[in-house]
């Protein structure tokens, strides 16, 4: 699961899924996307593994 910090909410909508689409028309979509991209890296950093490795001593 991710974190959601201060300010991701206009990258989501309010079911979680990402806005491909910027939300002002004027926008240039180059930079949202960008934005978007980097955003979505910020997830994957913030994520904690979904498998645990048990070690055996």
């Amino acid at each position: 699961m991710s974190i959601l910090r201060p300010g991701d909410e206009k990258f989501h909508y309010s079911d979680g899924s990402h806005k491909w689409i910027p939300p002002d028309p004027d926008y240039d979509q180059d930079v949202w996307d960008e934005q978007v991209r980097q955003h979505k890296q910020g997830h994957l950093r913030n994520e904690q593994p979904k498998v645990r490795i048990q070690r055996l001593v």
